[in-house]
């Protein structure tokens, strides 16, 4: 831990390294977003992470940090200060008034890129928990949600990548809102990810700037629904809950086999089913199907000829937080 003693004031107020630092490891989950109906205000941290150590830079790197990627991204990725990881941690030093060591990053991704699993916000939300840790925690998760979501640009898979579990974040002016909802016990989620991605600045440039009234009602009513069959354990109510008609219907044309895989879902007994954040994955929600899911999922991509993989997992309750050295 970089605690108080690493630091030393100098002329003009900011605060400098001037010693080694403990190691840091950080695990950041993956994130759903939207669930369907609800549109960047919902997210959910799953059971499939990311991990970040940071260690020591030299004082004489005049290159910027070095950042080492493996796993996904690996070849990709920045890996120097554009690396999302280190500008979230420079972030976090610059708004604790602290001028930043040098740093060795290293990533390991289990998160694809561009698949609608909130790499991203992994990268952020890693950055900001390895970056407070160095300057001894003066921010709470809150705190360091604000600025996730300063740097993301909307909150919701940032909220369930800081705060884990499944949250729903309300921005008004320059406040967040958030409340944790519970969902389920034993709740699985089968993800068949595509191989090709859709950028999210692609999949929000698709969107409408206007909707119709019978539209904004179906998306209410359905994400309250949602929110209700969660917390009061019904699950059930999930088929009717995750349908949506403000953002997925004008995707579509982006993931066209979209709709045969909701539908092979469906018809396999999946509880719900949806376009994870803005795309390629497709979500599924489970209770002792998992299999038959993945299967019947497996077999709509292979017909309709996209490649990916299946991936089953579950609901975390975690968020981005610090872990023991490998």
């Amino acid at each position: 831990m970089c605690s108080s003693d690493l630091f030393r004031l100098r002329a003009g107020a900011r605060i400098e390294s001037s010693a080694i630092m403990e190691p840091i490891g950080v695990l950041a989950p993956a994130t759903t977003a939207n669930l369907g109906p609800g549109f960047d205000c919902l997210g959910m941290a799953l059971d499939l992470w990311n991990r970040i150590d940071v260690t020591s830079g030299t004082s004489n790197d005049e290159n910027g940090p070095v950042v080492e990627i493996s796993g996904e991204g690996a070849g990709e990725l920045g890996t120097g200060d554009d690396n999302l990881v280190h500008r979230a941690m420079a972030f976090l030093f610059n708004e604790a008034d602290r001028e930043m060591p040098p740093v060795r990053i290293r990533c390991h991704n289990e998160i694809p890129l561009a698949r609608g699993l909130g790499s991203s916000a992994a990268a952020i939300s890693g950055g900001l928990v390895a970056a407070n840790e160095m300057c001894s925690q003066p921010f709470n998760p809150n705190e360091l949600l604000e600025m996730a979501a300063t740097i993301e640009g909307h909150p919701d898979n940032v909220a369930a990548s800081v705060l884990g579990g499944l949250q729903l974040v309300v921005k008004d002016g320059q406040q967040l809102f958030t409340a944790s909802i519970n969902f389920p016990p034993d709740l699985h989620a089968v993800l068949f990810i595509p191989e090709n991605r859709i950028a999210t600045s692609d999949a929000r440039s698709v969107l409408k700037t206007e909707v119709t009234l019978e539209d904004a009602v179906f998306n209410m009513g359905r994400a309250a629904l949602l929110v209700a069959g969660m917390t009061t354990n019904h699950p059930e109510y999930l088929g009717v809950a995750t349908q949506d008609r403000l953002h997925q219907p004008y995707r579509q044309p982006l993931f066209p086999a979209m709709k045969l895989l909701f539908k092979a879902a469906a018809d396999a007994g999946a509880l719900g089913v949806f376009l994870s954040g803005s795309g390629s994955t497709v979500l599924a929600f489970t209770q002792g199907r998992e299999m038959t899911v993945a299967y019947e999922m497996a077999e709509a991509a292979k017909q309709a000829g996209v490649p990916g993989r299946l991936e089953i997992t579950q609901p975390t309750i975690k968020g981005a937080h610090l872990v023991g050295q490998a």
